[in-house]
C-alpha cells in the first residue's frame, strides 16, 4: 500500500534521516519506535505531506505523492495533544473533517454515529470536549481521524500524555479498533511496551536509519546488537573477549561463559558482549553450563516473580535475575544459565 524509499532529511545542519526505506502492507500496523530526536515524527510528517524530504520518495500503490498536497492524500493524522476544538461538542469535533470534505448532512450524521460506536462513546455526542477526561478526549480524537475513512491512519505519540494505567487500557482498545477497521496504520512512539502491544511490525529508528525491523518477538529473541538490547532493556549486558569459537566461549569479568550466537560468531580474541535475560535463569544452577556468583543486595516483588539484584565484583557490580521465590538480603547465590540462553551480541552502536 505505502512505499517509503530512501528518505533523507536535514535539520539545523544535521542529518536527521539517512536513507530510510520501508513498505506498509494492507491491514498492517507498523510502529516507528525510537528515542527523542530519532526522526520518527519528522518521517511521519513527510509521509503526510506536511514536510518535504530532500531526497527520496513516498508512494501510495505505486503512485509518487510528491505533488499531492496533504488534504488530497486522504491520510488520517492524530497528534499527541489531540487538537480538539474546545468550543465544540464531541459530535461536532468528529464531524469536522467530513464537513471539510463537503459530505452531505445525512452521511455526516451516519459516520459520526458509526465512529462513536467504534470508540464506545455513543452517549457522548452532545458533550463538550472540555468536560471529558484525557482518555475520553483521546478516543474522540481517534474517532475524528477515523470518521472520513482515511486509506492510511497515522498516530503520533497518541497516548503520551496519559498515565500508565490508562495508556495500557487504551493501547489494547486501539489495537482492537485497528483490527476491526482493517485500516493500515503507522504508529509513532518511544515506549517499547506500547509498541509491543499495538504493532504487527516494529521499525527501530536510531541515528537516522532503521537499525532493525521485525515482529515484536524478533527484537526480544534476536536483538541485532548491544544498542538494541540496551534500548529494550532486555537484561544484563556483560563485555568480554572470545576465547573459543566452537563451542563459543567468552572470558568476562564474571566467569568464563559459554554462549550462543545467532549471527556470525566473533573470532577468537575479538571483543563482544553477552546478554543474560533475567527471566531465563535456571531453576537449578547445577544443571547449567554457566554459573554467576553474587550476594543479594536488593529484591522487588513483581507478582509472579521477585527481581533480585546481585553484587558480583567491581568490574560488573550488579546483576539482575528473576526468581519465583524470595531470598534474604546479604545471602550468597549461584545463578545458572544454559549456554543456549546466553546471547552473544555485536558491539556496533548503530552508527552507519
Amino acid at each position: 500500500m505505502l512505499t517509503v524509499q530512501n528518505i533523507h532529511k536535514h535539520y539545523e545542519g544535521k542529518s536527521l534521516l539517512r536513507g530510510v526505506s520501508f513498505k506498509l502492507d494492507k491491514d498492517e500496523t507498523i510502529c516507528l519506535l525510537g528515542s527523542s530526536g530519532s526522526g520518527k515524527s519528522t518521517l511521519l510528517r513527510i509521509i503526510a505531506g506536511l514536510e518535504q524530504a530532500e531526497k527520496g520518495q513516498v508512494l501510495w500503490q505505486g503512485r509518487d505523492l510528491a505533488r499531492v498536497p496533504p488534504y488530497q492524500r486522504n491520510f488520517g493524522l492524530m497528534f499527541q495533544d489531540y487538537a480538539l476544538f474546545p468550543h465544540r461538542t464531541v459530535a461536532e469535533n468528529i464531524a469536522f473533517g467530513l464537513r471539510m470534505q463537503n459530505r452531505s448532512q445525512e452521511e455526516i450524521e451516519a459516520r459520526v454515529k458509526e465512529a462513536l460506536n467504534t470508540i464506545t462513546m455513543s452517549t457522548f455526542a452532545d458533550r463538550k470536549v472540555t468536560e471529558l477526561s484525557g482518555g475520553e478526549q483521546q478516543r474522540v480524537a481517534l474517532a475524528r481521524a477515523l470518521a472520513p475513512k482515511p486509506r492510511l491512519l497515522m498516530l503520533d505519540e497518541p497516548l503520551g500524555a496519559l498515565d500508565r494505567t490508562l495508556r495500557e487500557q487504551l493501547s489494547q482498545e486501539l489495537r482492537r479498533i485497528l483490527r476491526e477497521t482493517q485500516m493500515p496504520a503507522i504508529y509513532v512512539t518511544h515506549d517499547q511496551e506500547e509498541a509491543f502491544a499495538i504493532a504487527d511490525r516494529l521499525l527501530l529508528l536510531h541515528n537516522g536509519v532503521i537499525l532493525q525491523s521485525g515482529r515484536p518477538h524478533d527484537f526480544y529473541h534476536h536483538p541485532r546488537n548491544v544498542w538494541v538490547a540496551d534500548f529494550f532493556g532486555l537484561g544484563n549486558l556483560v563485555p568480554g573477549i572470545v576465547e573459543n569459537q566452537s563451542p563459543l566461549q567468552v572470558s568476562t569479568p564474571l566467569e568464563r561463559i559459554q554462549a550462543n550466537c545467532t549471527g556470525h560468531p566473533p573470532k577468537k580474541g575479538e571483543p563482544t558482549t553477552v546478554l543474560f535475560r533475567p527471566s531465563q535463569a535456571c531453576q537449578s544452577a547445577e544443571d547449567c553450563e554457566n554459573h554467576i556468583h553474587g550476594s543479594v543486595v536488593d529484591q522487588v516483588f513483581q507478582g509472579d516473580t521477585y527481581q533480585i539484584t546481585l553484587k558480583t565484583n567491581h568490574k560488573t557490580p550488579y546483576f539482575q535475575v528473576q526468581l519465583p521465590h524470595p531470598v534474604e538480603i546479604g545471602q550468597d547465590l549461584v545463578i545458572g544459565y544454559h549456554a543456549s540462553d546466553v546471547l552473544c551480541l555485536q558491539d556496533e552502536n548503530g552508527d552507519q
